[in-house]
């Protein structure tokens, strides 16, 4: 609770939208952790859906790093591939929303 409360304190602004005014990939992220942490996975996937394929990135990365899968970098490389198309069509779908 006291984390919680210190990372909803301390939200960054997005530089992205200060300076040009709309929102950038990576806005919601820091809202849809503060939810996850508080164990609302359905908020968390409705503020920023690519946060739950971007853990599961850095964990599986963390993992093939100590314990060294056979196929670690071929995996990691398609997780990465599968992040960035959710970051890409996430980003892509609130623009075209925010538009209307």
């Amino acid at each position: 609770n006291t984390l919680v409360n210190w990372l909803e304190a301390n939200m960054l602004s997005c530089f992205y939208v200060k300076y040009f005014g709309t929102a950038c990939p990576g806005c919601g992220m820091q809202r849809s952790l503060i939810a996850l942490i508080k164990g609302d996975l359905l908020e968390s996937f409705t503020l920023y859906p690519p946060l739950i394929f971007t853990l599961a990135l850095v964990f599986y990365f963390a993992l093939h790093l100590f314990i060294g899968f056979n196929q670690g970098a071929k995996i990691l490389k398609w997780l990465f591939i599968l992040n960035a198309s959710v970051v890409t069509v996430n980003y892509i779908i609130k623009t075209i929303y925010s538009l209307y």
